[in-house]
């Protein structure tokens, strides 16, 4: 079976969110040297290009052992679901926990593409009248979700706003906060589970957490880059908010690694590509970071506002603005 090589495009924006449904992308060398391959490959490639295409048999072989191996690590396994021809490229739809995920292969088996993005409104399916965002739904108790990368910096300061909202409105909402890469290094994707578990143990005590994060954790360790650090900070904040570290390095242990690919998986259906990105009732959420900002969305998202909804936050946040991509 012939190996596929990994082509990873680092751009500072997501090029297609299936990545994120697979496994944080481990390759961090020689990106600037592939991705400029990727994009003369993709240049000179078209419909009628001579190309020596290997069989949609073998690609699926290919794609599956290279998936299993190099993205999942033994931390999951996909299966073939079918081949399909796409735009001058294989188009290898994959099964992952149930899930259907496309992946991209060029036709000669060499280079995995790590993103196919449309060029025009028609080619991806959209109005091009159509607004940027669709309208959140009402509902009874609504579902507020944060997606974050733990050490982005636009991602944090979210947090710090979102964790004020969660402290508010986590009895009469569905408040939480999910991870979907690790682009920043190991100490953030250890970071991401850290949080996950805390709410899967803690949940009540969590806000507590995520609202000393910032200045707990992040800015200790953030320049660093450091997991010892993290791991360090995060173990003196769990105990100085009543949270059982132990119950929670448990959690990531047997755990972790299936809460954070469930979370990427789910980040990837709803098609986000930044941190932050905030998703009221299964929509994107147009709003602005603040503490205010967040409250309001989530309260405008009840069929009738419960009374918390009449307490005002704060109308400002710090540095709010920005994203990060991976």
């Amino acid at each position: 079976m012939k190996e596929v090589p990994a082509v990873r495009m680092h751009t500072g924006s997501v090029v297609d969110a299936s990545l994120h449904k697979l496994k944080s992308n481990p390759w961090m060398a020689s990106t600037i040297v592939l991705a400029i391959a990727l994009v003369i490959v993709l240049f000179f490639m078209s419909p009628s290009a001579t190309l020596k295409a290997v069989s949609k048999q073998e690609i699926g072989q290919t794609a599956v052992a290279f998936i299993n191996t190099q993205l999942l690590q033994g931390q999951g396994e996909v299966t073939l679901d079918s081949v399909a021809e796409k735009s001058g490229l294989y188009e290898v739809n994959v099964l992952y926990n149930g899930q259907n995920v496309p992946t991209y292969f060029t036709k000669d088996g060499f280079y995995f593409v790590q993103g196919v993005v449309p060029l025009t409104a028609e080619a991806a399916g959209v109005n091009s009248s159509s607004s940027a965002s669709a309208e959140v739904p009402k509902s009874a108790k609504p579902t507020a979700e944060l997606f974050i990368f733990s050490y982005c910096p636009a991602g944090t300061a979210a947090l710090d706003s979102f964790a004020k909202v969660g402290a508010l409105l986590g009895k009469v909402a569905d408040v939480k906060v999910k991870f979907f890469s690790n682009m920043h290094g190991e100490h953030e994707k250890q970071e991401n589970m850290i949080q996950e578990c805390i709410q899967q143990v803690a949940a009540d005590k969590y806000w507590a957490y995520a609202n000393q994060y910032v200045a707990k954790i992040y800015n200790v360790c953030g320049a660093t880059k450091d997991v010892s650090c993290d791991m360090n900070e995060s173990v003196k904040l769990m105990k100085l908010v009543g949270i059982d570290s132990k119950k929670v390095l448990d959690c990531v242990a047997t755990s972790g690694a299936q809460l954070y690919a469930a979370e990427q998986i789910e980040a990837g259906d709803l098609g986000l590509q930044y941190s932050p990105s905030i998703v009221i009732n299964g929509v994107l959420a147009d709003t602005d970071r603040t503490p205010e900002g967040i409250k309001s969305a989530v309260c405008n998202a009840f069929n009738s506002a419960p009374t918390e909804c009449s307490q005002t936050l704060s109308a400002s946040g710090t540095a709010s603005s920005g994203n990060c991509g991976s």
